[in-house]
């Protein structure tokens, strides 16, 4: 028996049950492993809400992780049983002591990268690399705004930008975040509770705007974002912790804006075998020249539902993981 954490409807953060279960054999193809850190993201969110689909009810959330391999399904045979491993991407069922996964999901942690570390970063590292290098190449030069720069995947970004020579403008919710941003390397913290961001924005590049701008908070935030973008610039849109997505007509982008607007999915793109293999290897190289990876908070597996309840108040830093 394994213990999981398995979501029995939509709703909020009470839907998430404590449970035990009977874990399979691995089948052909795939892996099983005893997990060490489990990562929480918003996407956990979305699909507990049911702003995202899953595959069934009840079902085990949890789409990134760290552990080591315990068992081969069939056809398996170069991961020795020990071996330390981590995913980020579908399948769901990171929410568990251990699990069966595809073996090619998993990923061989190197030495000199602990397991709580891999599972802090390879969702959002994996993010980081498809929005640096896909969506907009980034650069020397570049100018950006990453909304919630205190968060798990804004310190991933913003050090990340900074490494490539970018100049890095962020949104934080207090001036604790604002500090911790800096420490990473952000070069303006704009304070939203505060400051009319998108005016700062325009008032801090001489009324210019940014070349790209990555929004995971949607709603109006969104839409207000677009102003923060110059002409021929990328707004890009990767979340909406705030609630649903606006509606934005084609014409908000056209003539007056002259902008793109992108909404990207790291799940496509960490289902793409060539680019998932590129995206972790750029992460892991990046955490071996010192990537800082801050982890704001952890959690016993079992309080997976405060975890959530912590995320979506806003009331964590980092990325937040869990304890088998």
């Amino acid at each position: 028996m394994t213990t999981i954490v398995a979501m029995q409807a939509a709703g909020g953060p009470e839907v998430l049950r404590v449970a035990e279960a009977e874990l399979p054999p691995p089948a052909a193809g795939e892996v099983r492993i005893r997990h060490t850190a489990i990562g929480v993201n918003f996407v956990d969110i979305y699909q507990r809400q049911g702003v995202y689909p899953v595959p069934g009810l009840p079902t085990v959330l949890g789409v990134e992780g760290a552990g080591v391999v315990e068992a081969l399904g069939s056809g398996v045979s170069d991961l020795p049983i020990g071996t330390r491993v981590a995913y980020a991407g579908m399948p769901v069922g990171g929410y568990s002591q251990a699990r069966n996964i595809p073996r090619w999901r998993l990923v061989a942690i190197p030495d000199g990268v602990d397991d709580r570390k891999a599972a802090a970063a390879m969702l959002r590292g994996v993010t980081a690399h498809m929005l640096l290098t896909e969506v907009y190449p980034v650069a020397r030069g570049t100018t950006m705004l990453v909304h919630a720069a205190a968060g798990g995947v804004g310190l991933i970004l913003t050090q990340w930008a900074k490494h490539l020579g970018a100049t890095v403008f962020g949104t934080v919710g207090s001036p604790a975040k604002a500090e911790l941003a800096r420490k990473v390397g952000l070069d303006h913290a704009i304070l939203y509770r505060e400051t009319d961001f998108a005016a700062a924005v325009r008032d801090l590049t001489g009324g210019r705007g940014v070349d790209v701008a990555y929004d995971g908070i949607g709603g109006d935030t969104l839409s207000r974002t677009l102003d923060t973008v110059r002409a021929f610039g990328t707004a890009v849109s990767i979340g909406q912790a705030a609630g649903s997505l606006p509606d934005i007509p084609l014409a908000e982008l056209g003539p007056r804006r002259s902008i793109a607007l992108a909404r990207p999915s790291v799940f496509a793109y960490s289902n793409d075998l060539s680019r998932y293999a590129v995206a972790t290897a750029a992460l892991f190289a990046r955490l071996g020249s010192g990537l800082t990876i801050s982890i704001g908070a952890e959690f016993a597996l079992t309080e997976a539902a405060e975890a959530h309840r912590r995320l979506e108040r806003g009331e964590t830093t980092g990325s937040l993981l869990l304890r088998p």
